[in-house]
C-alpha cells in the first residue's frame, strides 16, 4: 500500500479534529514544553501506517506496530511530532532543526526518565519554594477572615505618566474583571475607589458603594487616554524612559473553606497585599542574582513591539516577585546532581516562564491566565496577570488555576508516563474510551526491559540546508516545514533560551549557541530582510538533500497551508528542484478554529499533505486540467471533511484549492524543469503554470455551480485493500 491509495481522509480528519480540541489529552507528550502550531499526532500516525501497512488505516490504527529497520527523517523537527510518531512505531529517526530550543525539547520528549526520582525531587522543590517564598503568595480572605489563603492570580494594570501634569494614572481599557460565564455575575472595578462590584446587568451597572458610577468602558480608547487629573489627551505608549510600570488592583484567591460557594473569589488588595509586594521588591533589590539573564532584547519583527513599549532587556518583562521566585527556583535546580533530572527541571523552568511574566493576560470569560505565547507573539496589553508561582492543589491533589510549578510538574509527569504507556482515544458514538497500545513506546530502549531491537534516535541542531545524510538511506521523510511569513519561532523561543542557557551554562550540551535566531531560518522576516526568494531557495536545498537520501520510490511527505499564492510557489520550486513529483495533495485539519492566534482571522485550519516521490504511481482521477474539473475533486474532499464533522470555511477551501493547483502545476512542469535557472524566473514560471490551470476564484465559481443534489464523483480512494488493482493509476 502507499499513502496515495490508502490514506483515509474522513477517518484521519475525524481523529485530527478531536485531537486538536484538547491536544494534551490525545498526545500528553506535547506538555514537555511549549512549541508552536504542533500538527496532530493522529495525522502522522495515519500517514506512516498508510505508507507501510498492508491493511487499511481504519483497521490497523488501534493495533500495536513495530516497523523495525525503517529510518524516518524530519529536517524541520520543531516540536517533534513526526519523529515521535515514527519512533513510537518502531522506526529509527533522524531529526534536525536550526533552533536549539527545538533540539532541546525533542531530546527531552524522547529521552528516558526515572519518573519516581523526578516526582520525589519535585516534592523537594515545592517544599523548598514554599519555605522560601510561599508567604508572598498568600492573602487574607475577607469572607472568613483566614489570613493565609492562597492567591491564584494577581491582576495588574499598567500606569502612565501624563505629559502635561506629570501625574500617574491607570490605563484601563475597560473595567470588566470577570464576565458572567464562569462567575454568577459580572465583576466591575470602580473607576473611582477601585472596589470590586458584582453586577447582574452590565448595560445598567449602577453605582459603587462609594457613590461613583460604574462603567464597562475604560479611559484608554484607540491608544489614547485622557488624564483624570488635568484632562490632557495622552497617546500610547503612555510612559517616559524605561519599561512600563504597573499597579496591583485585584486578586483572585482560593479558599477550600468556601469550596461550596458558587463562582470565583475576588478581592481588592488590602494593606497586607501591598506590603507583600513591597517585601518582594525589597528582597529582590538586596539580592545578587546568579540566574537572571542580563541579555538585551534584539531587534526583530516581534520583539520590536517590546522596544516601542520601552523594554530593553528580557528581565524587564518580569516584576520583582517573579524575578525573586525564578532566581530561587533556579538556585535549587542548579544544585541537582543527577544530570538527567537537572535537565528535566530546567526544561520545566523554561516552560514555566511563559506564565511567569508581565505580558500574560487575564481571560475575563474563562477566568484564567493566558500565557505569553497564546497568540504566537509578544502582546503588550494594559491588564496583566501574575500567577501563583508554586501553584495550588485541591484536597484531592488536582491543580487549581494555571501557571505554577504544580501545573508544570503535573503535565510533565503525564507526558513521560505516556512515553512508556502510549494510548489512543477511540469513540463509539459520543462516548470515548482510551485504547492502550501495548508494545509501543517512545524512546531508544524499551521501558519494560524487553530485548531491544535496533532503534536509534539522531537529533541534530544546525541548518537543515547543510544536513548530511548517506544516499538512499531513508525509508521516508515526514515533516512540517516552516510556513513562510508566519510564526517567528527564533524570536519567540529566544525568550526562554536566554534563561535556560543562564541556568544550565553555555557549555552545557545543546546550549552552545548564543541565540535561537539564525540568518538562515526559513521564514519571511522584514527585520532580517528575508523574503520569498530566501525561503524558496532554502526549502529547495533541504528537499534536494532529502531527495538524494531517500531510497528509490520512498516518499517525502509534508504538511502545509498558507493564504497567499507566493508561499505555494516556493513549495513547488523546492519539489521541482529536488527532482520530485507531487503524487498526492490531501486535506486534513491541523489547527483548532478557536485557537486565539487565528480565531476570527479567516485563516484556514486545514493543511494540505503533499506526498512527493522520484517515481511511483498516482490516481488518474486526481489529475485535472481546469477549475471545473478541480471543483469536482474538491467537492469530494469537502464531503470527506464534512463526514468527519468539520464545516470547511472559505479560507479552508482556498487552501485546499491552492494545494491541488500546486500539485498539478508540478505535474505539468516536471519534465522540462531546469533547476539552475534564477529563482525569480522559476517562481514566475510556476505562477504562470498555476494560473493556466485555474485561479482560486475560478475554482470557487465552479464549486458554486455544482448541483448539491447531484451525486459527487466517487473516486474509490479510501480503505480498499486491493486499491492498486481496482483503481486507474498513472505511473511517473
Amino acid at each position: 500500500m502507499s499513502i496515495e491509495f490508502s490514506f483515509d481522509i474522513a477517518f484521519t480528519a475525524k481523529l485530527a479534529l478531536r485531537e486538536k480540541q484538547i491536544q494534551q489529552n490525545y498526545r500528553p507528550i506535547i506538555a514537555v514544553h511549549k512549541w508552536f502550531a504542533r500538527r496532530p499526532g493522529t495525522l502522522f500516525r495515519s500517514l506512516i501506517l498508510s505508507e507501510f501497512e498492508e491493511q487499511p488505516v481504519e483497521q490497523t490504527y488501534y493495533s500495536s506496530h513495530n516497523f523495525e529497520g525503517l529510518t524516518i527523517c524530519d529536517p524541520f523537527m520543531g516540536g517533534g511530532t513526526p519523529l515521535l510518531e515514527a519512533n513510537r512505531l518502531g522506526c529509527s529517526v533522524i531529526g534536525a532543526d536550526i533552533n536549539p530550543m527545538a533540539t532541546w525539547i525533542v531530546q527531552e520528549e524522547i529521552s528516558e526518565l526515572d519518573l519516581s526520582a523526578y516526582l520525589k525531587t519535585a516534592d523537594h522543590l515545592l517544599a523548598y519554594l514554599k519555605n522560601e517564598i510561599g508567604l508572598l503568595y498568600q492573602t487574607r480572605c475577607p469572607i472568613t477572615g483566614q489570613e493565609d489563603v492562597e492567591v491564584k492570580y494577581f491582576l495588574w494594570v499598567k500606569t502612565g505618566i501624563c505629559t502635561a501634569c506629570n501625574q500617574s494614572f491607570d490605563l484601563f481599557p475597560g473595567y470588566v474583571l470577570a464576565k458572567d460565564v464562569r462567575h454568577p455575575a459580572y465583576v466591575l472595578v470602580c473607576p473611582s475607589c477601585g472596589n470590586l462590584n458584582e453586577v447582574a446587568d452590565p448595560a445598567n451597572p449602577g453605582s459603587c458603594t462609594c457613590g461613583a458610577a460604574l462603567t464597562m468602558k475604560g479611559p484608554v480608547q484607540r491608544s489614547q487616554c485622557v488624564c483624570p487629573h488635568c484632562g490632557h489627551v495622552n497617546k500610547a505608549p503612555f510612559h517616559g524612559n524605561g519599561s512600563p510600570s504597573h499597579r496591583l488592583f485585584a486578586i483572585e484567591y482560593y479558599s477550600p473553606d468556601l469550596k461550596g460557594r458558587s463562582g470565583r473569589l475576588f478581592k481588592k488588595p488590602d494593606a497586607d497585599d501591598i506590603a507583600r509586594v513591597d517585601k518582594a521588591q525589597y528582597l529582590w533589590s538586596n539580592l545578587f542574582p546568579s540566574y537572571v539573564p542580563e541579555d538585551d532584547i534584539p531587534q526583530g519583527d516581534e520583539t520590536n513591539r517590546l522596544h516601542r513599549w520601552g523594554y530593553q532587556q528580557f528581565k524587564e518583562l518580569f516584576n520583582p516577585r517573579q524575578l525573586l521566585a525564578l532566581e530561587t527556583a533556579a538556585g535549587f535546580i542548579a544544585q541537582i546532581k543527577d544530570h538527567r533530572l537537572r535537565r528535566a527541571f530546567a526544561t520545566n523552568f523554561s516552560d514555566l516562564l511563559r506564565y511567569q511574566n508581565m505580558l500574560c493576560r487575564y481571560d475575563t470569560m474563562a477566568l484564567k491566565s493566558l500565557d505569553i505565547f497564546s497568540i504566537h507573539g509578544f502582546p503588550v496589553g494594559y491588564i496583566q496577570v501574575e500567577s501563583n508561582f508554586l501553584g495550588i492543589r485541591k484536597g484531592n491533589g488536582l491543580p487549581v488555576g494555571s501557571g505554577g510549578w504544580i501545573n508544570i510538574i503535573e503535565k510533565y509527569a503525564k507526558a513521560k508516563q505516556y512515553c512508556t504507556a502510549p494510548f489512543e482515544v477511540a469513540f463509539e458514538g459520543r462516548k470515548k474510551h482510551t485504547v492502550k497500545i501495548d508494545g509501543e513506546w517512545i524512546g531508544e530502549q524499551s521501558p519494560k526491559g524487553a530485548k531491544p531491537y535496533s532503534r536509534t534516535v539522531d537529533l541534530r541542531c544546525h541548518s537543515e540546508t547543510t544536513l548530511e545524510l548517506p544516499d538512499h538511506s531513508l525509508d521516508a521523510v515526514f515533516t512540517d516545514p516552516p510556513y513562510y511569513g508566519m510564526v517567528q519561532y527564533g524570536e519567540l523561543m529566544h525568550f526562554c533560551y536566554v534563561w535556560l542557557r543562564k541556568l544550565m551554562g553555555a557549555d552545557f550540551p545543546g546550549l552552545d549557541q548564543e541565540t535561537t535566531r539564525h540568518r538562515d531560518e526559513l521564514t519571511g522576516n522584514d527585520t532580517a530582510a528575508r523574503g520569498i526568494n530566501h525561503f524558496a531557495e532554502g526549502l529547495a536545498q533541504v528537499y534536494a538533500r532529502m531527495a538524494a537520501a531517500l531510497k528509490p520510490g520512498a516518499p517525502l511527505v509534508f504538511t502545509y497551508h498558507h493564504n497567499q499564492q507566493d508561499a505555494y510557489l516556493a513549495v513547488a520550486m523546492a519539489i521541482l528542484d529536488a527532482g520530485l513529483t507531487c503524487s498526492a495533495s490531501l486535506p486534513c485539519p491541523a489547527e483548532m478554529g478557536g485557537s486565539i492566534h487565528i480565531h476570527g482571522t479567516g485563516s484556514s485550519i486545514v493543511d494540505t499533505v503533499f506526498v512527493c516521490r522520484h517515481r511511483g504511481t498516482t490516481l488518474r482521477t486526481g489529475l485535472f486540467k481546469n477549475g471545473a474539473q478541480l471543483a469536482q475533486i474538491i467537492s469530494h474532499e469537502l464531503t470527506e471533511l464534512r463526514t468527519a464533522g468539520m464545516n470547511p470555511t472559505a479560507g479552508d477551501i482556498r487552501c485546499i484549492a491552492f494545494g491541488n493547483i500546486t500539485r498539478m502545476a508540478i505535474w505539468n512542469l516536471r519534465s522540462g524543469w531546469v533547476a539552475s535557472q534564477p529563482t525569480s524566473q522559476k517562481l514566475e514560471r510556476i505562477r504562470s503554470a498555476m494560473d493556466a490551470i485555474a485561479t482560486v476564484n475560478e475554482v470557487a465559481i465552479a464549486l458554486e455551480r455544482l448541483n448539491p443534489a447531484q451525486p459527487v464523483i466517487n473516486f474509490g480512494l479510501f480503505a480498499v485493500p486491493d486499491a492498486r488493482e481496482r483503481l486507474d493509476a498513472v505511473a511517473f
